[in-house]
């Protein structure tokens, strides 16, 4: 199934119009969360105004990296030099990844999804798998164990010990120079840690550099384990083949979702595979056109995040 065969010209024309506008208002709000949060644990330190901070900016942290797909699609901007170079440094970057790296990624995943070929297959492969699997899984994620190992796979990427992939398997490179892996660290990793050190530099200044470690504790945690359901939701327990009806999934998102494992209408994953061209802000609409003709499968439509999380965890796996 394609766009074409469901949408005339100017309907297509329409849903991938890309506005300036949407895609600053989609960086200030992450941001503005994320100040939100900074403050709320600055103002009134405790154990629950941290946990909140952190489940909120672990949310934002994954709002940033939806907004780094974006640009890799150049639909989060109008401007090109926005998507590439302002959204690699205010939003890809604060969370250890990049623009350019994902787009080659990325867009071999939209050219080969459901395929032996996609490089995210790694990502869905391995379910539905037994409650006891996922729940191990996610509590991992939440103590920061897969954190740490996300750590380590970064480095090893950045110094090009192992191949750049987001899936979570990476094969090795051929074994250069020390200097070869030095140099290569410095060049991908590098920006990282300069927008990191802006971040810490911002909070020193306004006298709560502890803050920080509420950054680094949300990233090994919520931000890994909302990634996890977030990538769960869009194509595992579906069918093969290239037919985004098929192998892909859009999952309904409550507030709570949108707040931790949905932000910026990411959820409409199916729309977004069958018009990648469409900016965020306009796959609501596109969405409901599709509804409205009945061309989304019932199984391709999830009611809810906690809905597919038992349907990956199908105690007959």
């Amino acid at each position: 199934m394609k766009a074409t065969e469901l949408l005339d010209a100017d309907e297509i024309r329409a849903m991938t119009a890309r506005s300036d506008l949407d895609g600053a208002r989609a960086v200030l709000t992450s941001w503005a969360m994320i100040a939100g949060a900074f403050a709320l644990a600055a103002c009134r330190p405790g154990v629950a105004t941290i946990a909140i901070a952190i489940l909120v900016i672990g949310g934002r942290q994954l709002a940033l990296a939806v907004l780094m797909h974006e640009a890799a699609h150049r639909t989060l901007f109008r401007t090109r030099a926005w998507n590439d170079t302002l959204t690699d440094w205010i939003c890809a970057r604060p969370v250890w990844t990049d623009v350019a790296r994902y787009r080659t990624h990325h867009l071999a995943h939209h050219a080969h999804a459901g395929t032996d070929r996609d490089p995210d297959r790694a990502l869905v492969e391995p379910f539905p798998v037994r409650r006891g699997s996922l729940a191990r899984k996610l509590a991992r994620d939440l103590v920061g164990a897969s954190g740490v190992r996300r750590v380590i796979g970064l480095v090893l990427m950045d110094a090009e010990y192992l191949a750049y992939n987001v899936s979570g398997v990476a094969a090795w490179n051929p074994r250069r120079s020390i200097g070869h892996h030095a140099r290569a660290f410095v060049k991908n990793a590098g920006p990282a840690i300069v927008a990191n050190a802006i971040l810490f530099a911002i909070l020193a200044l306004v006298g709560h550099a502890w803050l920080y470690l509420l950054w680094i504790a949300a990233w090994l945690t919520t931000y890994g384990l909302f990634l996890r359901v977030r990538s769960m939701a869009e194509h595992a327990c579906l069918e093969g083949g290239r037919d985004p009806m098929r192998n892909t999934r859009t999952t309904r998102a409550s507030w709570l979702a949108r707040l931790t494992v949905a932000p910026h209408h990411v959820g409409y994953h199916l729309e977004h595979h069958l018009l990648p061209t469409a900016p965020y802000a306009k796959l609501p609409a596109l969405h409901a056109r599709l509804r409205g003709a009945g061309a989304i499968p019932d199984d391709a439509l999830a009611p809810s995040y906690l809905h597919v999380l038992r349907v990956v965890s199908d105690q007959r796996a």
